[in-house]
């Protein structure tokens, strides 16, 4: 590595806030460990168990799923893997969706399906009440088209039952997923616990909500903090010239670089990159101790204007 452009990171607290919880910068996304397209069981359930255990190991204590992964096949992994948790685990999942008999992503968004969502998620965890639960936004349905009429619900009703759910004890907190600007706005008098949209190096149309959650002291929790291969239009922050340049020069991966810069760019951002490998887990997880330089940030930063 050298010396000049990065250097390991000592002084930085790598600890964030979420819904009160003190939590690793770095944690750890569920969403690849049931089968392809988040469908079925996992091609290796022994490794699947490995990557959870080894998390905790290296110091996660923040693991983010659904009830909706498989279905079922994430949060059955957790609870076999890790119950009973450790104290400090903070588990977050996500409610406002269900799957089809094809594994496609059907919305679930009135106030009654949220609720028996929590219950699912309960249930399966083997928990009475769960730390975070991210209410998912679903502009549209899979193919693009809009959500029927009768299957549109007012976002006021939606957080109504949220904060129902909190004031049961259900949740501790409760976030917003995929929620445009107006929507994050709305929620921000219930006292959102975090906001869950996708972002990246390469892909920061929503810098105008970061900032909001910035200024009210809110957690953003980024999907697809890397991009995506299997979603077109995403870009693959791994892939881009630059960042495998750099990567190069100080001896690391792109992805490391990817997740480095994010960590640098607001001390809100709270990470969660998946993994059905425990040696990605591991390279993900010393992203923490990596320290890139003002001239390197400076170059990064500049990617927002440009397509990888």
């Amino acid at each position: 590595m050298t010396t000049n452009d990065a250097s390991k990171n000592n002084t930085t607290d790598n600890n964030g806030l979420l819904a009160g919880h003190k939590v690793n910068r770095i944690g750890f996304g569920a969403m690849q460990l049931p089968g392809p397209r988040v469908w079925g069981p996992p091609k290796d359930k022994k490794a699947a168990i490995a990557v959870l255990k080894t998390a905790i190991q290296l110091g996660v204590n923040h693991i983010d799923t659904a009830q909706y992964y498989g279905p079922d096949v994430s949060n059955q992994l957790i609870k076999e893997a890790l119950h009973p948790y450790a104290p400090d685990l903070v588990l977050v999942t996500k409610i406002g969706a269900q799957r089809d008999n094809t594994g496609g992503w059907v919305p679930a968004q009135r106030p009654e399906e949220l609720i028996a969502g929590v219950e699912d998620n309960l249930r399966c965890l083997q928990i009475d009440r769960i730390s975070v639960v991210n209410l998912r936004m679903m502009p549209s349905v899979p193919g693009g088209g809009p959500v029927p009429q009768n299957q549109q619900v007012l976002l006021d009703d939606q957080i109504a039952a949220m904060i129902q759910l909190r004031d049961a004890g259900k949740i501790e907190g409760f976030g917003i997923s995929n929620a445009s600007l107006e929507q994050v706005q709305k929620a921000l008098p219930a006292k959102i616990a975090c906001v869950q949209n996708a972002y990246s190096l390469l892909n920061r149309e929503d810098e105008p909500i970061l900032q909001l959650c910035l200024d009210h002291h809110i957690a953003w929790v980024p999907f697809f903090p890397l991009g995506s291969a299997g979603f077109p239009g995403i870009s693959q922050v791994t892939k881009h010239p630059l960042v495998i340049s750099i990567a190069r020069d100080l001896e690391v991966t792109p992805a490391q670089i990817g997740l480095s810069w994010l960590l640098h760019h607001a001390p809100n951002l709270l990470l969660i990159p998946g993994t059905s490998s425990t040696a990605h887990l591991k390279e993900n997880m010393e992203a923490a101790n990596i320290r890139l330089h003002e001239n390197t940030l400076l170059s990064l930063d500049q990617l927002t204007e440009k397509k990888a």
